[in-house]
């Protein structure tokens, strides 16, 4: 059958996790494995459906960037089980993508629908390699994370984030990628599984906005890091905010570390994917 005959289908909500490591980002491209092909051939598979179907998503990961609690709604038949679907959808994906509920919405747009999105950045300080690579930035610098929580305050609020943001191709220079960030926060954890060699605590940076532009995240992390480990001020990100210009700022921060935690939804949405910081 086809997947978008109106008489037949319904809108779904899916939320799912995955190893970014796995895929060149989340968004379709052609010939290159990616979150949103692996996803769409598997539903076609398990639905025997003519085409693959449109899935639309919370937002874009870029390659590398894992994400715990993504969101995404599809049309897909009316009548389908859904727990029969989500053990078909795993089988096939293998742990690369791991769908945690999927259930019927009529109405919803995972990406118009969303209220917010939270991101965490784990940082593992005062070593050259960390066991945890795949999953966190080893830093060899030990870096101070009093000025690092200066900078992550200055963030919180409505501001033009382009000298954190890759351009998008339809902006120009002059115009500005203002987002809005609800909390930002430094906070140290004990490294309970030894994931680093020196055995000191590691670093996470949590961040919740209304949306996020390309490598913001992973920009913001590699100037605070750098604040950090004393080579800028922390006054550097208010001063670059109203600037609007990253002249003098170091490279993004790898996609290593980077994880997509929560998309917030409204109750009748179906409510949060997962949990957000608060402050």
């Amino acid at each position: 059958m086809s997947s978008s005959d109106p008489e037949l289908t319904a809108r779904w909500r899916i939320d799912l996790a995955y190893d970014g490591a796995a895929f060149a980002g989340f968004a379709l491209q052609p010939d290159r494995p990616t979150v949103v092909g692996a996803l769409r051939e598997a539903l076609a598979r398990a639905l025997r459906l003519e085409d693959p179907p449109y899935v639309t998503g919370a937002g874009r990961t870029d390659t590398g960037v894992a994400a715990l609690a993504q969101v995404v709604s599809v049309d897909l038949p009316a009548d389908l089980d859904p727990e029969a679907l989500r053990r078909s959808l795993n089988a096939q994906l293998r742990g690369r993508v791991s769908v945690h509920a999927l259930e019927r919405r009529d109405g919803f747009d995972a990406r118009h629908d969303a209220l917010w999105r939270a991101y965490r950045y784990l940082v593992a300080p005062g070593t050259e390699l960390a066991p945890a690579a795949a999953v966190a930035w080893a830093v060899p610098e030990v870096l101070d994370v009093r000025p690092m929580e200066r900078a992550a305050e200055d963030l919180v609020g409505e501001h033009d984030f382009r000298a954190f943001c890759k351009r998008p191709p339809d902006k120009g220079p002059d115009d500005p990628l203002v987002r809005r960030v609800m909390a930002a926060r430094w906070r140290r954890v004990p490294d309970l599984l030894g994931l680093s060699p020196g055995g000191g605590d590691l670093l996470v940076f949590e961040i919740r906005a209304n949306a996020f532009c390309h490598r913001q995240v992973r920009a913001l992390v590699g100037t605070m890091v750098a604040v950090g480990a004393g080579r800028l001020p922390s006054g550097i990100v208010a001063e670059r905010l109203l600037a609007a210009t990253h002249d003098g700022l170091p490279a993004p921060a790898p996609a290593t570390g980077l994880a997509l935690v929560a998309v917030g939804y409204p109750e009748e949405a179906g409510g949060p994917s997962g949990p957000a910081p608060d402050r």
